[in-house]
């Protein structure tokens, strides 16, 4: 049986970045991830990788581009107002087609808010934040040993579609302490990285841009960079939680799942058919699970810890095969699960279930 440790979220996610072979890190400081830094800034230096705190967010991320450039596993970590700035950075990665890991672990907001943890990014890091037509792969883990998994996975996930990787964490997910198993990660099959900038010693010159001033050479890229995003959809993952008998059942990531499951132990404990559908990428998102539930249930409820992003996709999902009710709790207030089950009922009662 293997041995487990007490970690902070955020410390999690740092020690499976590192294990993960990350060895060049850059960020910028910015409550609540600070963690993040500060851990890297000891454990780069202890296995002879790069640490580097840029003058601002916009430099941050414009050196894990030019890492990634090179072949290296890059990452940077930031909340909210920092992921903002980061934007166009991450629409240069996707447009060059470059892997790096983007942690955002989210404040209440918008504008500069507070440190209380929210999910009010979900937009911003579904419909891919920055400029033009691009998607990227976002985790959204919802305990400490995900975040450590995930983290790991992220960088091969990065690597195997030549994409940012976005892992959409919160003020809660990062700051909690639980045991985890610091599992090592099997040895992926990855392509070789043929495109980096490694010198031209004995081979033809490469070149890495996303300037394109041809519109039909621009369109091209674009549409190799949609045929890419339309094999990750085949890639969505969730966790379903008494879901198979379920006549309504709740959709939520994260924080707001752990908060979720405790409302529908409640209402299950009271006769509610009640089910969970968490969704483990938000993108791709699980649209089949989702489908797939309507055949029986006759209403979800999206929650979310904002005013209502996720649920748009949802509804999309959904197509009109099941009524969608949504309750959110936006600036950084969470919840407790006796008051979503409140709302459970609620509906319960007005739908007649």
């Amino acid at each position: 049986m293997s041995k487990k440790v007490l970690m902070k979220g955020t410390d999690a996610i740092a020690e499976a970045a590192i294990r993960a072979g990350c060895r060049c890190y850059f960020g910028y400081p910015i409550t609540p991830q600070n963690e993040i830094p500060e851990y890297m800034s000891r454990r780069m230096e202890e296995v002879g990788g790069v640490f580097l705190q840029g003058e601002s967010e916009i430099a941050s991320i414009n050196m894990v581009l030019g890492a990634a450039a090179t072949g290296m596993r890059a990452m940077t970590s930031s909340s909210s107002p920092g992921i903002s700035l980061k934007q166009e950075g991450l629409s240069f990665l996707a447009a060059l087609e470059l892997p790096a890991v983007i942690v955002n672990i989210n404040r209440g907001g918008p504008g500069l808010g507070n440190i209380a943890p929210s999910q009010g990014d979900y937009y911003q890091a579904t419909r891919g934040g920055g400029h033009g037509d691009y998607r990227m792969p976002v985790y959204a883990p919802a305990s400490v040993q995900e975040l450590y998994d995930i983290t790991m996975r992220a960088f091969d996930v990065a690597d195997l579609y030549r994409s940012p990787v976005m892992i959409l964490g919160d003020g809660m997910m990062g700051q909690i302490v639980e045991p985890i198993e610091l599992n090592e990660r099997p040895e992926a099959d990855l392509p070789p990285k043929d495109y980096i900038l490694d010198g031209a010693d004995g081979r033809p010159s490469r070149i890495i841009k996303s300037l394109i001033l041809d519109p039909a050479e621009m369109e091209e890229h674009n549409w190799k960079l949609k045929r890419k995003y339309d094999l990750m959809l085949k890639s969505a993952r969730w966790e379903e939680y008494l879901t198979d008998d379920a006549k309504l059942v709740v959709i939520a990531y994260g924080t707001a799942a752990r908060i979720a499951k405790g409302a529908v132990k409640r209402a299950r404990s009271e006769g509610l058919k009640v089910g969970l559908i968490r969704p483990i990428t938000l993108w791709p998102f699980p649209e089949e699970a989702i489908r797939n539930a309507a055949k029986h249930s006759k209403v979800f409820l999206a929650f979310e810890m904002s005013t209502g992003q996720m649920v748009d996709d949802v509804r999309l999902a959904l197509e009109g095969r099941a009524e969608c009710e949504f309750y959110g709790r936006p600036g950084g207030v969470v919840p407790l699960p006796q008051e979503v089950a409140m709302i459970i009922q609620r509906i319960w009662l007005q739908k007649e279930l």
